[in-house]
């Protein structure tokens, strides 16, 4: 998988996986309560050959230390800037991020943050504001959790189940008990205040190439709405929907899903 290491930050000291190959750096952002060992497929596949994908844990998530000033870091332009910081320290002035869920609304929030981002590729993320997150999310007695605080047994697998989907293995279980429970209620909490970039805007204005990618089987996301929205520069002209997928297509499908990334990251080599 490569080598896994510790990158002190001014958010905290963040874990990062990194296959170190010679290809373009990709950086895959996890989403809510996971961590970055859910790319596994990516990281000891071919994907990790060709590019060098590079997969945090976000502060609070995973082997990462808890943020150091919660009120800064626990939002999504928080987790951004710091993404942006790790990025400095890594040394890498140009790469693509690809972000899952909560990752993918950090990533729309680097494009005014990462002057050498190159393209951004979003699954299971409705780029939405506050007047239209009703819209983009499909209500679920499960998305409460997304910004709950406290997690029971039950929350934990409720959480890991639902999100992630087969196959389902122990670890996922983990790394959900493990997420300092602050950030997932901060981060909710500082949504809802609209602190962050309009991201239906951002899509809207954009001329970074723009790659969104769903499970047709998406259990939280409207797809309807994903794709009904204008965007300035969406690659290929269209959203792209997997057949019996459902949140994580990385995971549950990486067979199809695989190809797809491997194909917009290479488009971004060449520029």
């Amino acid at each position: 998988m490569g080598q896994t290491r510790m990158v002190d930050t001014s958010h905290g000291a963040i874990a990062l996986r990194d296959t170190e190959s010679d290809g373009l750096p990709v950086l895959m952002i996890h989403g809510n309560s996971s961590s970055g060992a859910i790319f596994r497929n990516q990281l000891k596949g071919p994907l990790g050959r060709r590019f060098r994908l590079i997969a945090p844990d976000l502060p609070g998530h995973g082997d990462s230390a808890d943020a150091m000033a919660p009120e800064r870091t626990y939002r999504m332009e928080g987790y951004a800037e710091a993404m942006v910081e790790l990025l400095s320290l890594l040394g890498i002035e140009r790469a693509g991020v690809f972000g899952w869920s909560l990752g993918g609304h950090i990533g729309l929030e680097m494009i005014s943050r990462y002057p050498g981002l190159l393209g951004l590729m979003i699954t299971g993320t409705p780029p939405v504001n506050t007047a239209t997150v009703g819209q983009g999310f499909i209500p679920s007695p499960h998305m409460g959790l997304a910004g709950q605080e406290v997690f029971t047994p039950e929350d934990v697998e409720t959480y890991a189940r639902h999100t992630c989907g087969e196959p389902f293995e122990p670890f996922l279980l983990d790394v959900v008990a493990r997420t300092d429970g602050r950030a997932r209620r901060m981060m909710f909490e500082a949504f809802v205040a609209g602190t962050g970039d309009d991201q239906e805007a951002i899509v809207a204005t954009s001329g970074l190439p723009l790659a969104v990618v769903n499970g047709k089987d998406e259990p939280f996301v409207d797809l309807a709405h994903v794709a009904s929205r204008p965007y300035a520069n969406l690659w290929e002209g269209r959203t792209i929907a997997i057949d019996h997928s459902g949140h994580a297509p990385f995971w549950d499908r990486a067979d199809a899903f695989d190809p797809i990334f491997e194909r917009f990251f290479a488009s971004l080599s060449a520029r």
